[in-house]
């Protein structure tokens, strides 16, 4: 397959940020407290990073942007993210994409890291995980982070609703009106709209066939990874020593796992 244009791959990443960005109105907010995390928790001003589930780059490249030194091993198994990202950002010597299912064990062993990484980060694409492949995750992640290294997640947990059920609903509503109040006017495009029109660009028809053929989309509102409880007891078993909320706006966290050891 030919390589993809570079311009054509950094509008389409644009327009992806742009319809996050209506979904989650604090995304940059949250970026930039994880990438203080990084800076401040990584221990050396050229940490090795590892970006779970990366999509198409957008948060790697803005923590390369604030650490140049950093290296950043960006990880996804969605073929159509992954070109964009290596398309749009193809001039980033310190960034690689690399092709990684992370419910297949052996992902981490074959990433081939000639060091221990430094922290791991992800926002929104871990809830994605069935519940016993973000357990395996987590362990094999572990073999993987030097003592004291970083995980940090941001995304929508939702905590326990049996013992809080009006905090809980407290936490949603902060979220649905934050949003409102950015975005008056609704969103400009859907998610589903973004991979609808993305589908129809004949640029990128080799890679949505790949895509189909994967079968990547999957239901997972109301899976157990959607849970706070799920990652805090998972992150626990692979030997994290300590697992917490470093940053929240209602559901929307940062949970930060220290690797033990």
């Amino acid at each position: 397959m030919p390589d993809l244009d570079q311009q054509i791959a950094q509008g389409w990443v644009g327009r992806w940020d742009l319809q996050q960005q209506h979904y989650l109105p604090d995304r940059e907010d949250r970026f930039t407290v994880l990438i203080d995390a990084v800076e401040e928790g990584a221990g050396r001003p050229d940490p090795l990073v590892l970006d779970l589930g990366c999509g198409p780059g957008s948060l790697a490249v803005r923590l390369l942007d604030r650490i140049p030194a950093a290296t950043v091993v960006a990880l996804d198994a969605d073929p159509l993210l992954l070109e964009l990202g290596r398309a749009a950002y193809r001039e980033r010597a310190q960034l690689r994409f690399a092709d990684c299912d992370l419910r297949t064990p052996g992902w981490a062993a074959a990433l081939g890291l000639d060091r221990p990484a430094d922290a791991a980060v992800s926002t929104t694409a871990l809830h994605w995980l069935p519940g016993p492949a973000l357990r395996a995750m987590y362990a094999e992640l572990a073999t993987v982070l030097r003592p004291g290294a970083l995980l940090l997640d941001g995304d929508h947990f939702k905590g326990d609703e049996s013992a809080c059920p009006v905090i809980e609903k407290l936490a949603e509503v902060l979220i649905e009106r934050e949003e409102q109040r950015r975005f008056p006017q609704g969103h400009t495009e859907t998610w589903a709209g973004w991979w609808e029109a993305a589908a129809a660009d004949p640029a990128l028809a080799g890679l949505t066939a790949r895509r189909e053929r994967l079968r990547l989309d999957s239901e997972h509102h109301g899976s157990a990874s959607g849970l706070l409880a799920t990652h805090v007891e998972a992150l626990h078993a692979a030997g994290f020593s300590e697992v917490g909320t470093l940053w929240q706006r209602g559901s929307n966290r940062i949970l930060c796992g220290v690797r033990g050891g």
